[in-house]
Order: structure tokens, then C-alpha cells, then sequence
């Protein structure tokens, strides 16, 4: 049986005549550059999140880079935020000139420790940049207080978790920014590049546009330097094509996670220390990655099990970012985050897309059942 890490054709076939009609809308009529598809993305999101300021952007990786840019961040800043995400979260603070200071996580949940972050603030610290991994937020409340304390910008990082809350708050609402990806494998995902930046305030909403179109309001005047950060208006059609399905997604992306929490307990692979999974600590987790975590020495080898069975992995992240070679400068080394280090060489992700069926579900255990099940394991 062929379980693939993420089926999008099968997706795509569900609601194809919606995206189809959509997309045709803005190619017949040639208003590819922002315009009515986009501001019509942009409001959807506002009421999809509660939040009145929304903005198209780029990617995810540019509603990071415009976020900062905002507030003005560059050389002699601090950032502080968590060594165990993608690339972009400390990219772009570097990329500004700014210092990425890392904070190791909490096990459970993969994200940032609070409790870790207050001695990491020095006098250069400008902002806390929380990442809501794999779909579950971090715990903004305390992140608020410590920020609010020492009066710090908040920029979320939500690319994994939009349509993830905390009561009825959703991610992305917390702080000053939130950032937002729809790069394809995300929940809520485009047709390539695509993400959005929200912000309470609107003068903050006022520079986020100047600075989307390289700084200018009105055309060809420009008060700031800013990029070229527009939302494509064929992602927000197929955007405003796929929001209306996306709490349905979820809910069976969550129901697919209680499942395979059933089936791994039902097999022992807790009971014997084989696995651990990560909590849901911190409100309604959306799931855009389920993540496994194995004993030392297994994680490897269960990855080459599966693909044998026909069953999509990834690992995310295998070389956490204070290890990463571009990173040598800021003088980390191995042991330093001993809690991200664990995750980036034991966890991996197997699939939890919302199509899975039962018999793929099981298909999935019985294999990682199997693998443990071996006497020389």
C-alpha cells in the first residue's frame, strides 16, 4: 500500500471546479498584480481569523522580512527565538543584519520555553520571534507578559498554524505581527509561493503596504525602502477558493491524529518506551505535521522501514539552526540546546493530511509496529 507523506492531487480533484473557476476569473481578467481577487483574499482572512488587519504577502518567508523591516530591525538588534524551525525564522533576522539569540524548546510541544527567554534579554533586544510548530501555539500568554515587561516586539511566526487557537484567539493574533505561509504543503496552501502578515494596529497595517510595493504610496513616490511583497492574485484565488473547506481539513487532520494516538497505544509502542508523542498543551492544535519521536539510534532506520513499505516521511528539522553552517559565526555549539538537538535527530513526521483513510492510518502503525517488533530491535 502507497502512503504518501502529503496527496494534494486527490485534494485538488475534491474541489477542482472551484479553483478552476476561481483561477479563470483573474486570467480572464489579466488583473495578475494585487487588485479585487486579492483584496477579496484579504478579507476573507480577516473574518476567517477575527483580525481586522490583514495584508497578501509574498511567502511566509517575506511576512517575516516585512514584519522586522516594520520595526525597523537591522544591525546591533537581538531577536530572540527558537533554534528548532525552519530556516526563515532565523534567516531573515539575519538577513536584516540583526542577531538571532536562541531559546532551547519544551519537549511536549516542540516550541519555544518560556521560561527560557528572560535570560537571553540584554539591552540590544528588540523583539521575540515565537514559532507555533507543526500547528500548535506556543504559549503566547506568558510570551506576552515577558515582552510586555520589557517592552518587545512580538512577531509570530504561524507559517504551520493557521486555523490553530487558544479559545477562540487564533494564532497569529497574540503579538504585534503574525505570520503566515501558504506555500503548497501548508494546511491552507496555494499554488506555489503565498503567505500574509496580520498586525493590530493601523499605522503598523499603513507601513506594511508602503512597504510591500518597494516603499511607495502613491505610485512611484517612496518615503521607505521597501520590496517587492505582493501577493500573487492567482494564489489568493485559489486561496479564496479553498478557505471555506479549511476548518474541515483540520478537523480531519485532528481526528486522524486521535487515531493514530489509538492505534500506537493499541500496538505498545508506548507502554515499552519505543515512542513518545508530543502533547497538545496549548489549545487547538491544527496539525499541519504529526511528529513522532523515537529511542536513540531508531529514528534513521524506521524512516528507511517505511519508505520500503511505501509510507511518505520527512524529517523536520535535521540540523537545528545554531548548527547550521551559516550560523558558525554566532559561536553555538552541540550542547548547547540539548532539547532541540534531541528532536532534530529523533522526531519524524508521518502522514496526517486530511484524505488519509483508516486502512492507511493502520497500514502506517503496523509498519512502525513491525520495525520494533524485530529482535535485533
Amino acid at each position: 500500500m502507497k502512503v504518501p507523506l502529503l496527496d494534494l492531487i486527490t485534494q485538488y480533484q475534491s474541489i477542482k471546479a472551484e479553483i478552476d473557476r476561481k483561477v479563470l476569473e483573474v486570467l480572464e481578467s489579466q488583473y495578475f498584480i494585487l487588485g479585487p481577487v486579492v483584496s477579496e483574499c484579504e478579507s476573507l482572512l480577516s473574518q476567517y481569523i477575527h483580525h481586522e488587519y490583514c495584508l497578501g504577502i509574498s511567502s511566509g518567508t517575506d511576512a517575516l522580512l516585512i514584519a522586522m523591516m516594520a520595526e525597523d530591525i537591522g544591525p546591533g538588534d537581538e531577536i530572540i527565538t527558537s533554534p528548532y524551525t525552519f530556516f526563515a525564522t532565523g534567516g531573515c533576522i539575519a538577513r536584516l543584519g540583526a542577531t538571532p539569540v536562541f531559546v532551547d524548546i519544551d519537549p511536549g510541544s516542540f516550541n519555544i520555553d518560556p521560561s527560557r527567554i528572560e535570560e537571553k534579554i540584554t539591552t540590544k533586544t528588540r523583539a521575540i520571534v515565537p514559532v507555533h510548530l507543526y500547528g500548535q501555539l506556543a504559549d503566547m500568554e506568558a510570551i506576552m507578559k515577558i515582552a510586555q515587561k520589557h517592552n518587545l516586539i512580538v512577531i509570530e511566526d504561524a507559517a504551520q498554524a493557521l486555523g490553530a487557537r487558544i479559545g477562540s484567539r487564533h494564532a497569529g493574533t497574540f503579538g504585534h505581527y503574525g505570520c503566515f505561509s501558504f506555500f503548497p504543503s501548508k494546511n491552507l496552501g496555494g499554488a506555489g509561493d503565498g503567505g500574509f502578515v496580520t498586525t493590530h494596529s493601523s499605522e503598523r497595517f499603513e507601513k506594511l503596504k508602503k512597504l510591500r510595493v518597494h516603499g511607495s504610496a502613491p505610485k512611484y513616490f517612496h518615503s521607505l525602502i521597501g520590496g517587492n511583497f505582493r501577493l500573487d492574485a492567482i494564489q489568493a484565488a485559489v486561496i479564496c477558493a479553498k478557505l471555506p473547506y479549511l476548518d474541515g481539513w483540520i478537523n480531519a487532520r485532528r481526528a486522524n491524529a486521535g487515531h493514530y494516538r489509538s492505534l500506537i497505544r493499541e500496538a505498545g509502542l508506548l507502554d515499552r518506551g519505543q515512542l513518545t508523542l508530543p502533547d497538545e498543551v496549548c489549545g487547538f492544535h491544527s496539525y499541519n505535521q504529526f511528529v513522532i519521536v523515537t529511542q536513540p539510534g531508531h529514528r534513521d532506520p524506521l524512516r528507511k522501514a517505511l519508505t520500503d513499505a511505501g509510507v511518505g516521511t520527512e524529517i523536520y528539522y535535521p540540523v537545528p539552526l545554531h548548527l547550521q553552517e551559516c550560523f558558525q559565526y554566532l559561536g553555538y555549539k552541540t550542547g548547547d540546546f540539548p532539547l532541540s538537538e534531541f528532536s532534530s535527530t529523533h522526531s519524524l513526521a508521518i502522514p496526517i493530511y486530511p484524505e488519509l483513510t483508516d486502512q492507511q492510518k493502520i497500514h502506517v502503525v503496523e509498519h512502525i509496529a513491525r520495525y520494533f517488533n524485530q529482535p535485533s530491535n
